[in-house]
């Protein structure tokens, strides 16, 4: 074995070529975290093609493998099955950290597999776990060959095994030879070997999926997401002590803050829960907050007329914990209902009957010369059921889990459901006509307008049905776009909508991408170690995610990022939105190279609306503000109460005067939350509970 580690270790070190070498510093405005992680994709255009081939024997031949297998085994069995085999791979797991000198480590896991093997049952459960709280470890041998300072070579996607390394390549093979079951053969266990591999792959469909289908190049985001998982598994950084840390960290900077109160008074941006400044570089905070009350009314809109007033919140978020309004906008990943995935089969069985399931998806043409528009709907049985119709957040897909939550709230409530992709997303935009490009709110609402129009003129016809109410209800940039319709609706109701629901829109669309080219740029503080800053911080995600996932009744009051972590993830985030937009609009081939990231990673909102929005219409971004503004729908907003917009105070994509002028035009039909920055309220039951008084249909209401 000695000796075989030692040969992988000599022809490592001669095929990692100098592409792994020490990484120039980047000058774009956003980091190209594929070149950070991976270097030079040398091989990309071979890359691309074997990635495309891949994908299509996936789709064709390996996931229709996994329908059968988890429609046949049920969802305990494959459990109990993967839990085996990970206890049978415990070879790899003891010489990987045996050879990084993790000894703590190698303890752990051969405590795990004794345990397991014989309290477990042969492994099938995890008694060691659950009961002695000894928690898995993820090692193999590649994380070994990185310890012993093996450079990892070129990215390369292998037909059927997709994305690795030379030294990925190096430590299957050392894992395969460390696995028991390699080294028997008869034709029962070949059998047995055989279901154990398409039981542990089945595990990966859910990823592939979400890689096809939210994203406009699959290719590059599979390479981004490569690299970050490889760097965090090499690092160990996918162990709970990551975590742990991160929230040690929050609380040691909460802390300083609660024994400094001076330095928070000298420097007003520390004090937990800020807000924006207004204009005149007035600080609303929390004392200024929770002077108002939980109903507004008359009087106290009155006062909002005097210049030196501050903005009040309608509803108090009691048990909310406010860190900063760029984190608590993160928040917004807590907004969930179990309910939507219970399941009494595996993912991707047949049978499997949750809500998220039962979806359906069809589509919808716009332009002749283009591909349908694809979109999801569940209907109830009654045939006359009022239409919810989900406008989702700025570049989410029509698989948005928000918009999946906010399906079942109406669904429950009695309604049917249709979820949209936002018109700020590549999918949206290849379905339009040529020259089209989002960002402009009266010209974006007259697409989405008519795109809503045929959705519903189909479903009636397809299912004998006229639905007479209708509530579109939209997050973020989908919220300004339910507004911009409502207005053009109330001139001439062509969809019959009856209700209008907004949730955080931007009061001034220009501001809010101002505010998130400001953020997202701030990475360039981190340059000279944002591999690990960056590591770190995508690691503490998937573990933030694993806990929730495996315990859904799981509170969390903070999330164990800085600031500075939060701005990295929203910028991230938000760049790979409007990559994906570009990446389309310039009819970007998926299967050939490609040079246009390095166009895109140095192109921001600005650069985008400049390229894209101003023309003739438009000379400068000052003239596309005044029309990209909720306050130039002031006539509709004070005349009309078929609408609710939903804020909070602390939404960093806007300003308090900006706030303060919305309130002023629309009164009670806006309420602000005291915390959550942008859309970070959604979890909380004050919110769900509004929501659901505010759909809540007569028959219910008398029952």
């Amino acid at each position: 074995m000695k000796k075989i580690f030692i040969v992988f270790v000599i022809l490592l070190s001669f095929f990692s070529t100098a592409g792994a070498e020490e990484l120039a510093k980047q000058q774009s405005k956003y980091p190209d975290y594929a070149y950070i992680y991976l270097g030079p994709d040398k091989y990309e255009k071979i890359n691309r093609k074997v990635f495309a081939f891949n994908l299509g024997l996936n789709k064709y031949a390996i996931r229709p493998v996994h329908i059968l297998w988890c429609s046949v085994m049920p969802e305990y069995g494959i459990e109990r099955i993967q839990t085996a085999y990970k206890n049978i791979e415990y070879p790899k797991r003891l010489i990987s950290t045996l050879i990084q000198k993790d000894f703590k480590a190698s303890g752990t896991e051969t405590l795990r597999f004794l345990t397991n093997t014989t309290i477990g049952i042969g492994g099938m459960f995890d008694p060691a776990k659950r009961y002695f709280k000894l928690e898995p470890l993820n090692e193999d041998m590649e994380q070994a060959l990185t310890k012993c300072k093996c450079r990892s070579g070129s990215y390369i996607v292998l037909p059927v095994m997709n994305g690795t390394t030379a030294r990925g390549i190096a430590g299957k093979i050392l894992d395969t030879s460390l696995n028991p079951t390699t080294y028997v053969g008869t034709p029962v266990l070949a059998m047995v070997k055989a279901g154990l591999t398409v039981n542990r792959t089945s595990y990966m469909q859910p990823l592939i999926q979400m890689i096809e289908s939210n994203y406009a190049d699959p290719y590059e985001i599979a390479r981004k997401m490569y690299g970050v998982d490889n760097y965090i598994k090499c690092h160990n950084l996918d162990r709970k002590e990551t975590l742990e840390r991160g929230f040690q960290k929050i609380e040691e900077e909460q802390l300083q803050k609660n024994n400094f109160p001076e330095l928070v008074e000298t420097n007003p941006e520390l004090k937990e829960g800020n807000t924006n400044v207004t204009d005149s570089n007035e600080v609303l905070t929390v004392a200024d907050i929770v002077k108002g009350a939980d109903n507004i009314d008359d009087i106290i809109l009155q006062s909002y007329n005097s210049d030196n007033s501050k903005l009040m919140a309608d509803i108090i978020l009691h048990d909310y914990t406010p860190q900063n309004p760029v984190v608590d906008s993160m928040r917004t990943a807590l907004f969930d209902i179990p309910e939507k995935d219970k399941s009494i089969w595996n993912e991707f069985s047949i049978w499997n009957m949750s809500f998220a399931n039962r979806i359906k998806t069809s589509s919808v043409n716009i332009s002749p010369d283009k591909e349908n528009y694809k979109f999801r709907y569940i209907l109830q049985k009654e045939k006359n059921s009022p239409l919810a119709i989900i406008y989702p957040s700025i570049g989410e897909g029509i698989m948005s889990e928000h918009s999946v939550v906010f399906a079942k709230l109406f669904y429950d409530a009695g309604y049917s459901v249709v979820i949209l992709g936002s018109h700020f997303q590549w999918e949206f935009v290849k379905s339009m006509p040529d020259r089209y490009c989002p960002g402009v709110p009266m010209q974006d609402a007259g697409y989405v307008r008519t795109l809503t129009a045929k959705i519903i003129e189909k479903l009636e016809n397809k299912y004998s049905r006229k639905f007479n109410e209708k509530t579109i209800i939209g997050t973020s940039f989908g919220a300004m776009a339910a507004l911009f319709v409502a207005k053009e609706e109330a001139a001439n109701n062509t969809l019959g909508n009856t209700k209008y629901i907004s949730i955080c829109p931007p009061v001034d669309l220009v501001y809010a991408m101002e505010q998130v080219d400001k953020n997202s740029e701030e990475w360039a503080k981190r340059a000279d170690n944002l591999k690990d800053f960056a590591g770190e911080t995508a690691a503490k995600v998937v573990l933030l995610y694993d806990l929730k996932d495996n315990n859904k009744d799981l509170q969390i009051a903070k999330l164990p990022f800085t600031e500075e972590e939060g701005k990295l993830l929203t910028g991230f985030l938000m760049h790979q939105k409007l990559s994906d937009l570009i990446f389309t609009i310039e009819k970007t081939e998926k299967n050939k190279k490609t040079e246009i990231y390095s166009a895109l990673n140095n192109m921001n909102y600005k650069d985008y609306t400049e390229k894209y929005l101003l023309g003739d219409k438009y000379r400068t971004i000052e003239d596309l503000s005044a029309d990209a503004n909720l306050l130039s729908l002031a006539g509709y907003l004070k005349n009309n109460s078929n609408y609710k917009i939903y804020h909070s105070l602390d939404d960093y994509l806007t300003n308090q005067n900006q706030l303060k002028k919305l309130k002023l035009c629309t009164g009670k039909k806006t309420i602000l939350f005291s915390n959550g920055g942008h859309l970070g309220f959604m979890y909380t039951p004050e919110f769900i509970t509004s929501l659901k008084n505010d759909i809540k249909l007569p028959q219910t209401a008398q029952k």
